[in-house]
């Protein structure tokens, strides 16, 4: 048989061959590191980061038991304990493969060797192409060069041989997050709409459903949801204007701009998130509240939108309640041991109050379900009256306000009391009828959890007193007050070591008695530029201890009753975020910023 028949095979690997000898990366290209070895892919992961000198050996050691016992790799449990960096991680990954490790944060990506894999395969494999490594071959960055089917599927997706090299996983997830442009889809929609023939095409998703799967402002709308929920978006803004519509995204509390939509697009767009959470669309002149749920790349995700008419035509609002990251332990919330201790103390009494006081926004809700999550078992009954439930919850039994039939706070805090539950949770005090019900049922044997809208943890004792509740009802009833607030955390592969001077801090309000050494932001591919990714609570717990509660009965100043709890352990909001400060999880700006 002709040799060239035999083109596709190709011989086994031998002792020189380049399955065992570590490609060397072309020399000068910034991001792009070879293996220091020969390929180690006999040994574990865990061993690697020992031999690269990341972790010690007995840190290791304890991880891989940890491991046995979870049933998870130790790798990641040393990440998630902050003993190695991902960074690290994938070095090690990439060593024990003996590939190449590209740090994407530094690499010149082709963008338009990236689009030649479609967005939905590079997600679900992880894995984006790069670049070249020569006219026949792609350079594709992926987390986990094990997947050997993911680089079969790319090969035949692109038509091209390729050469794996190991990245972060949040690298890849903030490239892909690139490649998603939002302003790149808005253009998309507008050609494919221009090509159905302009406005007319438009007009018809405002009220046909069958149509309007077709449209391409569904697949615009459709783009605006996936991306926001693939980066974390709390909220969605649509805010019309006058020439355009702009999109905002709310991330880590603070709005950024994602783009424009065109004029003549703005109202297929509302009538286009409308139809999806079951409003009017023919109704204009009032503002709607709307709910729905969407699977977006296989997650499921709540959705609550609100319309409002302005001045400049109709916009909305969307708030994505993502099921994924509901739920929080009392771990994950960043308390430190001096707001704990008295908070978990004060969840686990079998009566009284616990309030979580800060403004909208603060994390006050996330809060109490990490208390609930800790208390729910079968032997207690737990009844939850919120505005609107943002989470269902296995085991607690939650009821949805609704004013427009006559349940509210009140009516409906009557009604639980007589369904006999162990623990209320009540949303929001928002008036002296709903607080005097709170009140009188902690004193009868239960425990009650409620959110409340002051600055502070002794200024809640004065907002009960102006709300008509009794100073000794107040003291009698009320076991723990916590004041909080979020905080942006540093990204941790961006941010810089700073000196913060004495005179500086005092300046700030700090008290320090000596300089501190912390970091401050800077901005990487990452963190979008911002120099934070993620947020940290904030925590100022206050107990109602004797002497504080006598102070409440005698109708002491909130600034006495605020001295004396801090005499007695309570730190206050910006003595909580100097601790994290130092600790290097969030910026001396970004403290001022939340408790100013």
């Amino acid at each position: 048989m002709p040799e060239a028949a035999h083109t596709h095979l190709r011989p086994v690997p031998g002792p020189t061959d380049s399955e065992t000898r570590p490609h060397e990366a072309e020399p000068g290209v910034a991001g792009l590191t070879p293996p220091r070895g020969f390929g180690k892919k006999g040994r574990f992961v865990s061993d690697v980061l020992v031999e690269l000198g990341f972790v010690t050996a007995e840190r290791a050691e304890a991880a891989v038991a940890e491991g046995r016992t979870a049933g998870r790799p130790p790798e990641r449990i040393l990440c998630e304990q902050g003993a190695i960096t991902a960074a690290q991680l994938s070095q090690a990954i990439a060593e024990r493969y003996g590939l190449d490790h590209v740090d994407l944060s530094v690499y010149s990506v082709d963008m338009a060797a990236a689009n030649l894999l479609p967005l939905t395969s590079a997600r679900r494999y992880q894995a984006v192409p790069i670049g070249y490594a020569d006219p026949q071959t792609l350079l594709v960055a992926m987390a986990d060069p094990a997947n050997v089917l993911a680089a079969d599927d790319i090969k035949i997706a692109t038509g091209l041989q390729t050469r794996m090299v190991v990245a972060d996983s949040a690298d890849i997830d903030s490239l892909l997050r690139r490649l998603n442009s939002l302003q790149s889809a808005v253009s998309e929609a507008v050609e494919d709409e221009e090509d159905r023939g302009g406005e007319e095409a438009i007009d018809t998703i405002s009220g046909l459903h069958a149509s309007a799967e077709d449209a391409p402002v569904v697949k615009l709308v459709y783009s605006i949801l996936g991306q926001a929920v693939n980066e974390g978006v709390s909220d969605i803004h649509f805010e019309p204007e006058r020439d355009d519509m702009r999109v905002r995204f709310r991330v880590d509390g603070i709005l950024h701009e994602a783009a424009h939509v065109p004029r003549r697009m703005v109202s297929a767009v509302v009538s286009r998130i409308k139809i999806m959470s079951d409003l009017d669309i023919a109704e204009r002149r009032i503002p709607q509240d709307g709910r729905v749920a969407v699977t977006v790349d296989d997650r499921l995700v709540d959705l609550r939108v609100t319309t409002l008419p302005t001045q400049r035509g109709e916009g909305a609002t969307v708030r994505i309640l993502d099921t994924r990251n509901a739920m929080r332990s009392l771990d994950d919330l960043g308390m430190g041991e001096e707001a704990r201790e008295p908070f978990e103390t004060a969840v686990h009494r079998p009566y009284g109050a616990v309030l979580v006081t800060g403004p909208t926004g603060s994390g006050k809700s996330t809060t109490l379900y990490a208390a609930l999550a800790a208390i729910n078992s079968i032997d207690r009954k737990v009844i939850t009256i919120e505005d609107p439930v943002e989470y269902q919850v296995d085991g607690i039994n939650q009821i949805n306000v609704n004013p427009k039939a006559g349940l509210t706070f009140a009516t409906g805090l009557r009604s639980v009391l007589r369904a006999d539950p162990d623990v209320i949770m009540v949303g929001e005090i928002r008036d002296a009828d709903t607080a005097r019900i709170a009140i009188e049922a902690a004193l009868t044997g239960h425990l009650v959890l409620s959110t409340l809208h002051t600055n502070d943890a002794p200024g809640t004792i004065t907002r009960l007193q102006k709300m008509g509740i009794e100073s000794f009802l107040t003291a009698s009833a009320i076991d723990c007050i916590v004041a909080q607030r979020l905080a942006r955390t540093l990204c941790p592969n961006c941010k810089t070591r700073t000196h913060v001077p004495q005179a500086a801090l005092g300046a700030a309000g700090f008290g320090a008695t000596t300089d501190v050494e912390a970091y401050e932001a800077v901005g990487c591919s990452r963190c979008g530029n911002t120099g934070y990714k993620g947020r940290v609570g904030l925590y100022s717990v206050m107990r109602m201890t004797s002497l504080v509660k006598d102070m409440t009965v005698s109708g002491a100043p909130e600034s006495e009753i605020a001295g004396v709890a801090r005499q007695e352990g309570m730190l206050s909001l910006r003595e909580a975020g100097m601790a994290k400060v130092r600790a290097g999880v969030t910026s001396l700006d970004e403290v001022l910023r939340v408790t100013a």
